[in-house]
């Protein structure tokens, strides 16, 4: 339930703020708006608003929206005093506005929520290293267990999402890249990590365990610490403090067992046997199923308990004031729009595999999934997402808003516009390239869901 909950909220938030960058653009340059639809289909609401009685409408299906404005080309008008409001009336810079303030939306909506996520402070794993498994890009690069890594290709990386992120961009870029690594005894060591033994699927897995970097796992019991509110551990009755010995019989030595055992019995019934107190308990828990890449595995949403002094070694909270965090939510949105770009490029030429196109399915999983984590992952998974839609918009592809300006250029330097006969065959390519992407999404999903 809190999936599909988190999955209409992604696509109604995504979709309002697109259609509402179209239509307040239109307003601000006098075009009439006679409709703003969120969704298609049968109307489920329709209300009318505003000086130019606009109806408002909340239509039955959910996968898009619109803003319907007075042209000519579609009807005729009636009233001289409207044609001068027409869409097809206004100059060309006027219609670039409307047309690229839908995409501009998204990516402003996307700055908005990094902006707050930077100022609240975010929670994550600093980048100490765990073992290195030999023969690994790491293990050649003379990296050691227990080293921080400090920066990647000169970056900052306070948090393994931060190495994560630096490393998928220099992975497109570059055969190697620097890493900046100290020991316990704050010694700063350079170090040549090689990324050319990144295939074109590997994408899809946890790259990083490819290269032999591996957050540090402390050596902790099996113990229960925090768990996620409506999660299989709090459904199943565990409590903070309870032990877990036994899976299905099998000895758990440690935290990391623990995990290792639940990974691989994703939607299998698992009977834990749990010390609480002095007392010696059977807990029945059938783990979540989580999409991790290409694979599935399983998940119960909880956290081992530790030690305040162990949790500050390992955690960092990393926050900035309003300014500085309005500079680094801008360029997140930036760099991720350019990757987004880079990565497209790269799945065209081959260099990429297409397994990484997601579709409806796998958006909703993962909407679902960052909601089970906390409102925190939900804004930046709705942040991600808001950034896909606005650079997808912006593609050179008639029927999306970055075919419509493909067009618009063409008529600032041709002089005239583009003749209806060259739209409607563009029109044609548009919905057949797009028909072909949402194919290949679907087949991704519908192969994650089968192979698992």
């Amino acid at each position: 339930m809190l999936t599909l909950l988190a999955f209409i909220v992604t696509l109604s938030v995504l979709i309002a703020v697109h259609e509402f960058g179209h239509f307040q653009a239109a307003r601000w340059c006098g075009v009439k708006v006679l409709r703003f639809s969120i969704g298609f289909g049968k109307p489920l609401f329709s209300k009318r608003f505003g000086r130019d009685n606009t109806e408002f409408v909340v239509a039955a299906l959910p996968f898009g929206g619109y803003v319907k404005m007075l042209d000519e080309r579609e009807a005729p008008i009636e009233g001289h005093e409207d044609v001068s409001r027409a869409f097809n009336r206004q100059s060309v810079w006027k219609r670039i506005a409307i047309v690229s303030a839908g995409p501009a939306a998204n990516l402003l909506l996307a700055i908005f929520l990094y902006w707050l996520l930077f100022m609240h402070g975010v929670v994550g794993m600093k980048p100490l290293l765990g073992d290195i498994a030999p023969g690994t890009p790491a293990a050649e690069a003379s990296l050691k267990t227990g080293q921080l890594i400090q920066k990647v290709a000169g970056i900052p990386t306070p948090t393994w999402q931060d190495v994560r992120w630096v490393l998928l961009q220099e992975t497109l870029e570059s055969p190697s890249v620097e890493i900046e690594a100290v020991g316990d005894a704050n010694d700063v060591h350079l170090h040549q990590l090689r990324l050319s033994s990144i295939g074109k699927d590997d994408f899809e897995v946890d790259f990083l365990e490819k290269l032999g970097l591996k957050p540090y796992q402390p050596d902790v019991p099996a113990v229960i610490g925090e768990m996620v509110a409506g999660s299989p551990a709090e459904a199943a009755g565990l409590q903070d403090g309870d032990e877990i010995r036994l899976v299905n019989g099998e000895h758990v030595g440690n935290w990391e067992q623990l995990v290792g055992m639940i990974r691989k019995n994703p939607e299998r019934e698992l009977k834990l046997s749990v010390a609480r107190g002095n007392t010696a308990i059977t807990v029945t828990i059938i783990p979540e199923s989580v999409s991790e890449g290409s694979e599935t595995i399983g998940r119960i949403g909880a956290m081992y308990r530790m030690e305040q002094s162990e949790l500050d070694r390992l955690l960092v909270n990393v926050r900035y004031g309003p300014f500085d965090a309005l500079v680094k939510a801008s360029a997140k949105t930036w760099e991720t729009s350019v990757f987004s770009l880079k990565m497209l490029g790269n799945m065209i030429t081959g260099n990429v595999s297409w397994k990484g196109v997601s579709g409806p399915v796998t958006i909703a999983s993962y909407a679902g999934q960052s909601a089970h984590i906390g409102w925190k992952a939900f804004l930046g998974f709705l942040a991600l997402i808001s950034i896909s839609l606005g650079v997808l918009n912006l593609l050179p592809i008639p029927v999306l808003d970055g075919g419509h300006l493909m067009y618009y250029m063409v008529e600032i330097f041709k002089g005239s516009p583009v003749s209806d006969r060259i739209m409607e065959a563009g029109q044609r390519i548009g919905l057949f390239l797009l028909g072909i992407l949402m194919v290949v999404a679907f087949y991704n999903d519908i192969n994650r869901f089968v192979t698992g």
